[in-house]
């Protein structure tokens, strides 16, 4: 896990920092962290193996709020994956042009938790072991994973 110092709300607040005040102790540090691991996983060729996840738990608004930051914005979130056996190189789904809103099949936790099931087990398999609380089960076979990734 990569973490900072500094939380990653730019609301330009008196707790939070500006969006280019934010980007440079954050978004400076992460871009580093993110490129050296995904260089390092491949040198040791397990980028077919580990699966690299980043993402957000909500986007930010469309638009610079009155400070010059931005609020939280449900309703599209940032998602970021490498490696781990999937099919890479792609862009999956669109927003609106200002960012506002999906503009295609919005990608669900569920497809993103589906996503990783396919490449730790055989999820057809899951649905006839025994010992699988029926819970996990479901969590893990009723959502198709994301398209284009498998």
């Amino acid at each position: 896990m990569v973490t900072t110092s500094f939380v990653w709300d730019m609301h330009a607040d008196v707790n939070n920092a500006t969006i280019q005040e934010g980007m440079e102790y954050m978004g400076r540090p992460f871009d580093h962290a993110v490129s050296a691991f995904l260089t390092d996983v491949a040198a040791r060729g397990l980028d077919g193996k580990i699966l690299l996840i980043c993402t957000g738990e909500m986007g930010r608004t469309p638009i610079r709020n009155n400070r010059g930051g931005r609020d939280h914005w449900g309703r599209i979130a940032p998602l970021l994956l490498s490696g781990g056996g999937l099919n890479m190189g792609q862009v999956i789904g669109n927003s609106t042009r200002d960012v506002a809103e999906p503009a295609s099949e919005p990608m669900t936790n569920q497809r993103l938790i589906s996503t990783v099931m396919h490449t730790l087990l055989d999820v057809v398999m899951v649905r006839t072991m025994t010992g699988v609380l029926s819970e996990v089960a479901r969590v893990i076979t009723n959502s198709d994973p994301i398209p284009g990734l498998l």
